[in-house]
């Protein structure tokens, strides 16, 4: 051991200059080690001090709530040197992670655990709640068993796959076939054969069968509301009288023989129309306007006319309409920009997470034409189109600025603010599926059955209430908007906080954002939990919290929370 230190002593002391360029490397590599231990222990929920609650005050002679050490107020997490990356969650967190308790494990962590527990499983246990098994269909090259959109993936195609392809599109079967091909259709035109002969795995996983050849292991999709209202690729609208002046209204029009939905849709498809209106052999193509708002919907019944080309379908009347919003895209209210002129006030959209303030800046973003900004930095935000996320929040350059902040010195920083509530039992589950699987993911079923849920609920419900009793009395001006309210009356609901954001409203923008109004970052409908994840305990502790936001509100004379969130 001696000779080889002997000889690197040696070559050092002939070559200085290299052994002073070995400790540099040496200390670099070691600041490198230290700086990112730092970053991984610091990024975990929560980086401020929590203080006393709220909520304590505002519920007064109320029974306290099991757990009220956690309702301190959100201190600044995000600071303006550390814009990048940092995640937002309640302050005591960090509190809780120096006591020595485990915090939450990323999500992904289980994915494994819970794809092992699910080996063996019959792909009908799997997907019982969100689809049904039929059976398995003869399938034929020349006369498909389902007939709408199809896709095939050789190597990674499973089941869930193929049904969350055909529910989005709005199809009511999914059939799998020779283990890698996805059918979608509205109905089965073929014959069942025995289940036997589905023998074939899923290119994807192993466990689950998806048909064999010429053979369609064929599942009735449990779509959600809206989902179930299209056909096809065009989501039906409804049914709607028709407008005084029709060549006004709906601009082009055409007589079909043997028309159908899908002739007409095609049609005003083809002219880069977004509405495809039948009315018996005629269709007419145009787009949503005041003449034609699409806001005063008829009884379906009166549009229950056959279509000529298609027995099952209605095709509407020459004095009622049926309506369907095809794939094209609406431009009217695409135009997005930064403020011409530097804004002399800062307006907050605070929400608490998951309440939807996502949504609600890719709403405001179409309807004023302006881009929002935030708080913070999300790169997937920005990549999809938020161009807004770049800006610091004081650039002045964007109409509103998203935050997730609850501090006194933080909401006073702000001249006004538009304050998005959601029923809590909603934002707590759309956080957790972000926290444990990404803007549109889910969290996976080991992360809700695990330890991870009820920690979760017992830190962050606490929080939904104090932030909005923070904004309720620390804000300036505050305008409140329900998450429900707006997905119920969107139209409204938007002009209100465009009105308020000291903006003109355009009624053409405003119908043009109905139409588009889900943006990049909706959920899929189809996968729910098969069980309701809040106990006895988590939804007493949500009430009471529910009651002191109610009341706080009403303090104010400010309407109180939507029925849907009061316990029953």
């Amino acid at each position: 051991m001696a000779k080889p230190l002997l000889k690197l002593q040696r070559y050092f002391r002939r070559k200085p200059l290299r052994f002073f360029s070995f400790i540099l490397l040496y200390l670099t590599a070691g600041s490198l080690v230290f700086l990112h231990s730092g970053f991984v222990g610091g990024s975990g929920p929560g980086a401020g001090g929590g203080r006393n609650s709220v909520v304590a005050s505002e519920m007064g002679s109320r029974t306290s709530v099991s757990g009220t050490r956690g309702l301190g107020i959100m201190g600044r997490v995000f600071k303006e040197t550390r814009r990048s990356g940092r995640r937002y969650g309640p302050p005591w967190m960090k509190k809780v992670r120096q006591e020595g308790q485990e915090t939450p494990r990323r999500g992904g962590d289980y994915t494994n655990n819970w794809n092992r527990a699910l080996k063996g499983r019959s792909a009908k246990e799997v997907d019982n709640g969100r689809a049904k098994y039929v059976g398995c269909h003869i399938d034929d090259t020349q006369k498909r068993a389902l007939r709408g959109v199809s896709f095939f993936d050789y190597k990674k195609m499973t089941v869930f796959r193929c049904q969350d392809n055909c529910a989005e599109r709005g199809y009511m079967y999914a059939g799998l076939e020779f283990g890698a091909e996805c059918y979608c259709g509205h109905k089965i035109q073929a014959p069942n054969t025995s289940d036997s002969e589905c023998n074939m795995e899923c290119k994807g996983e192993r466990s689950n069968l998806c048909g064999a050849a010429n053979r369609l292991s064929i599942y009735r999709l449990e779509l959600s509301q809206e989902s179930a209202r299209r056909y096809g690729s065009a989501i039906f609208k409804g049914c709607f009288r028709r407008p005084n002046n029709v060549t006004l209204a709906l601009p082009f029009s055409t007589v079909i023989q043997n028309m159908s939905v899908d002739k007409c849709v095609d049609t005003c498809t083809e002219t880069e129309k977004t509405l495809a209106v039948l009315a018996g052999d005629r269709c007419h193509c145009g787009f949503p306007t005041p003449l034609f708002s699409l806001h005063e919907p008829e009884d379906e019944g009166m549009c229950l006319s056959r279509c000529h080309g298609q027995e099952f379908e209605s095709c509407g009347n020459k004095e009622f309409f049926v309506v369907y919003q095809t794939q094209v895209q609406d431009n009217r209210c695409m135009d997005r920009h930064f403020l011409p002129t530097r804004a002399k006030q800062l307006v907050a959209l605070a929400s608490f997470p998951g309440a939807g303030n996502t949504w609600a800046r890719h709403l405001i973003e179409l309807a004023t034409g302006f881009y929002t900004g935030s708080y913070y930095f999300d790169g997937s935000l920005y990549n999809k189109g938020f161009k807004g996320e770049r800006d610091h929040w004081r650039s002045g350059r964007t109409i509103c600025i998203k935050t997730h902040e609850s501090g006194r010195k933080e909401i006073e920083s702000f001249d006004s603010s538009v304050l998005m509530i959601r029923n809590p039992y909603k934002a707590l589950m759309a956080e957790f599926n972000r926290k444990y699987g990404g803007h549109i993911g889910f969290a996976s079923q080991a992360h809700w059955k695990g330890k991870e849920w009820p920690e979760f609920v017992k830190n962050y419900a606490p929080w939904w209430a104090s932030h909005t009793l923070d904004w309720l009395n620390y804000g300036k001006m505050v305008h409140v908007v329900h998450f429900e309210n707006v997905k119920r009356d969107l139209f409204s609901q938007l002009k209100g906080m465009v009105q308020f954001l000291g903006l003109k409203v355009s009624e053409e923008r405003l119908l043009c954002v109905e139409g588009q109004k889900d943006g990049n970052f909706k959920r899929s409908g189809l996968r729910k939990l098969e069980y309701d994840p809040y106990t006895p305990e988590m939804r007493a502790n949500i009430n009471e919290l529910i009651r002191t936001v109610d009341a706080s509100l009403r303090k104010r004379n400010i309407s109180g929370v939507p029925e849907e969130y009061m316990p029953r």
